[in-house]
This record gives structure tokens, sequence and C-alpha cells, in this order.
């Protein structure tokens, strides 16, 4: 007789799992990253001046989006998977940086916030959860 497995529930792993380019003309960014990297740049369904970017590597590599410039300073945004998106909030206010855009819904796919370094450097908190409404 063998003895059940425990289920062992796999740490988080604190990796980039999404991008954000952010374009002034989005038909000449997608033109210019798809012929440069051959990424396959597609309309993100149910969404305007936003589009998915399918990089071709699998569960390897992220995907990401290109969304209109919302601000002349806005730059590329990489999103980090994290366990807690408010323990890490938290933890990101607490070593010098800053929440400049606060936990936010993606409805049926997790939660995200827009964060700023002690260099001035933004980037964003991901937690995946199917919870999200």
């Amino acid at each position: 007789m063998s003895t059940p497995k425990k289920s062992v529930k796999k740490p988080i792993v604190n990796n980039i799992v999404w991008f954000e380019i952010p374009a002034d003309d989005l038909a000449r960014a997608k033109s210019f990253y798809g012929k440069l990297f051959g990424w396959k740049i597609k309309k993100m369904p149910g969404m305007t001046d936003y589009l998915h970017i399918d990089t071709g590597g699998g569960d390897d590599t992220p995907d990401g989006g290109m969304m209109t410039r919302k601000c002349p300073e806005q730059a590329i945004t990489n999103y980090v998977n994290v366990a807690s998106l408010d323990k890490s909030a938290a933890k990101v206010e607490k070593l010098g940086g800053k929440i400049v855009m606060p936990r936010t819904e993606v409805p049926g796919m997790g939660y995200f916030a827009i964060c700023v370094d002690t260099e001035h450097n933004a980037f964003a908190l991901w937690e995946k959860t199917g919870d999200a409404k």
C-alpha cells in the first residue's frame, strides 16, 4: 500500500511575468517590434488602445502588452510576480519606494499595483489569483 503524497505548495518566484510598452503611435510600434523580434502583436479582446504581445517563447518567457502612452514620462513597465500584493506594496514603501497606482483588479486574473523605486524607475507588482472580479 502506498502512502498518499502530500500536496506541496510551490513557493512564488519573484520573476518578471508581463511587460508593457507605451507607444505614441500603436501601429508604428507594432510594426517596429513585430519586424525586429518577430513578435505576434494583436488587439487584446475587450480592450481599446491595448495590444497583446506574444513573444513566442512559450512558458519560459513572459508575454506583454502595448498601450497608448498616458504621459510623456511613461516608460516600459515590468510586472513582477509576488505572493502577496499588499505585503509587497508595504515593503516597497518601507524600503523608500512609492506606490503610484494602488491595487487594481484584472478580472479573473489577479491584481497589480504600479510602483516607483528609489531610483525613480517604474515597475509593477502582480499577484495572480482567479478571485479577481
